[in-house]
């Protein structure tokens, strides 16, 4: 439909000299349309991202992006020691934190 509306305004001007908003119209349209579909939903899951991240507690279960399930043994500034099962702990960037299985008693009222 703009095509077609963008085509009408093209064909009135005939020999007329084009106005250069016109020229620029189609740009800032599609723009536009990337902002609402691309990134700004992009934004959105970094920010509840980030918030799960900053929200993480010892005893959290958790998945790793590579798909380890395992519960936190200890959170640092950075890293996040993870034991994935009896005698074995692993410590990663907090980064690489997919997703918060079921979050402790202690995490949900906000102590650390």
């Amino acid at each position: 439909m703009l095509l077609f509306l963008f085509q009408q305004i093209c064909e009135q001007s005939g020999s007329q000299q084009s106005n250069p908003l016109l020229s620029l119209l189609p740009l800032i349209l599609i723009f536009v349309v990337f902002y609402f579909l691309l990134i700004m939903p992009q934004q959105k899951r970094q920010k509840k991202h980030r918030q799960l991240l900053e929200s993480l507690n010892k005893g959290d279960r958790v998945i790793t992006s590579s798909g380890m399930h395992g519960t936190i043994a200890n959170v640092k500034e950075r890293t996040v020691i993870i034991v994935i099962a009896d005698g074995v702990k692993v410590e990663i960037e907090k980064g690489n934190i997919g997703n918060v299985l079921n979050k402790t008693k202690e995490s949900v009222k906000g102590g650390r």
